[in-house]
């Protein structure tokens, strides 16, 4: 894999699923997380998780309920084109 980390709660805000940071950590806190890596399913609630390329993570968003492969780790918030460029949606339709 990479060295590359990020905490979840701010690759959710830069990802663009929630509107502001503290968002994403209270949905994370509240509602939990799961990621999957390397094979291995495992539950979050912490927002300082990491999360890296490759990892495969499922959470509540206010959209509903999120499965995406995260793909690339966003350096900002930036537009929607950008911020979907990053990640995967493997959410059935």
């Amino acid at each position: 894999m990479t060295d590359e980390r990020m905490r979840i709660d701010v690759f959710l805000w830069r990802a663009r699923f929630f509107k502001a940071r503290t968002g994403a950590t209270e949905a994370i806190e509240g509602k939990g997380a799961r990621i999957e890596r390397n094979g291995q399913v495992r539950r979050i609630d912490k927002p300082a998780t990491p999360v890296e390329p490759g990892d495969i993570l499922s959470f509540v968003a206010p959209s509903g309920v999120m499965l995406v492969k995260i793909v690339a780790l966003p350096e900002r918030r930036g537009p929607p084109a950008e911020a979907a460029a990053c990640y995967q949606s493997l959410t059935p339709s």
